[in-house]
């Protein structure tokens, strides 16, 4: 290879290069991260308002489309909105109540059914006593007093109190985001037009336009895509269970499409729950693994083949990049923040791919 070849080959690079330019003061890179880490803290303290005002954005991205076609119905923006989260909270509440009757089914079995998921997991008994033992032993280290052998009569009354906030918090969370779902399809484009009024130069006007039309495309495209090949999974996993002879397959197909939100994380606990369905209810060995098998089965066909060929063309994320986000994600916001890791993580590469500062970031993003 001549050396004119070399540069043939280095110069798109160099290219690329040049319109993705790199802080070069170091004061700039130390500022920025101590904002983002500003940032996070105040999103992990401020997690019970930050988290339904992130959850409320999301569904707004996801309602649009429907919201817009509805206001071309010429219904008022006050009503329609009303209408999409009846519709939304409406199903939700409907699936609960359907599902309400069987997980408790399956919940007054499961204290029977322990003796027989140990007896058909025998074989990993003693690899599950010999980490027990291993890691007593390391707890036991530097250990200066006695354990007490049984619980005390408060660690009831300290679970129950647990029990307790949990559902207090949950509520309080699901109205707040209800009220600023509300409010934000009301509001439309409100925020939008009050920021292009007050930037200066006609270029940010129209870049600020430009980045906020691809968020609502891409994103609302993503969710609803993500929705219907859920839903696919839910319906196929309800079909495996019901032909298995699990049975209860509203049950399992709605608690699928719930998982599949989750990316790596909800499949992997669906996998777990539905081998120990099978084991449950099923009295052949073999045929107990079936339904976790055929579930895996689903989740790899959609996961690796059904989803990417549907999102290639908008969605390009480093796959490393989105574990390291869920993993994060998770680790702030519980199954919340896993649920809205990826797109939180597509809409941060829009950004950056349409502000030029920004743009090595978007580029690193980039699967």
């Amino acid at each position: 290879m001549t050396y004119s070849d070399r540069e043939t080959e280095t110069a798109p690079a160099d290219a690329l290069l040049a319109d993705m330019p790199l802080p070069g003061d170091p004061k700039i890179v130390f500022l920025g991260g101590l904002f983002v880490l500003a940032l996070l803290a105040a999103a992990y303290v401020a997690s019970e308002i930050v988290l339904p005002m992130v959850f409320a954005f999301i569904l707004k991205l996801l309602l649009q489309p429907i919201f817009r076609f509805l206001e071309r119905l010429h219904i008022p923006r006050a009503l329609a909105a009303l209408l999409l989260i009846l519709a939304l909270f409406g199903t939700i509440v409907g699936l609960g109540t359907a599902i309400s009757g069987p997980a408790g089914n399956w919940a007054g079995k499961l204290p029977e059914g322990i003796p027989r998921l140990e007896e058909r997991m025998s074989f990993l008994r003693a690899p599950i006593n010999t980490s027990q033992q291993f890691l007593q032993q390391i707890e036991n280290i530097g250990a200066t007093g006695a354990r007490p052998d049984a619980a005390g009569p408060s660690e009831g009354a300290a679970l129950l109190a647990t029990v307790f906030a949990g559902t207090r918090s949950f509520a309080s969370g699901l109205l707040t985001t209800v009220l600023f779902l509300y409010f934000l399809l009301v509001s439309g484009d409100t925020f939008l037009r009050r920021l292009v009024e007050i930037l200066p130069r006609f270029s940010s006007k129209r870049q600020a336009v430009d980045i906020s039309q691809q968020i609502e495309s891409d994103i609302s495209a993503y969710l609803l895509t993500i929705s219907i090949m859920n839903a696919a999974v839910g319906v196929a996993t309800a079909l495996v269970m019901w032909l298995t002879g699990v049975g209860d397959p509203i049950l399992w197909g709605t608690l699928a499409f719930l998982l599949n939100y989750a990316p790596i994380l909800g499949p992997a606990v669906g996998v777990v729950v539905f081998l120990f369905a099978g084991l449950l209810s099923i009295d052949t060995l073999w045929l107990a693994l079936l339904p976790a098998a055929l579930y895996l089965a689903i989740h790899i066909v959609e996961g690796e083949t059904a989803t990417p060929m549907l999102l290639a063309r908008r969605f390009t994320l480093n796959p490393v990049l989105v574990i390291f986000s869920l993993v994060f994600w998770f680790w702030m916001w519980g199954i919340p923040g896993a649920i809205l890791s990826v797109p939180m993580l597509a809409i941060a590469k829009i950004v950056c791919d349409r502000v030029r500062p920004f743009a090595a970031l978007g580029h690193f993003l980039e699967g």
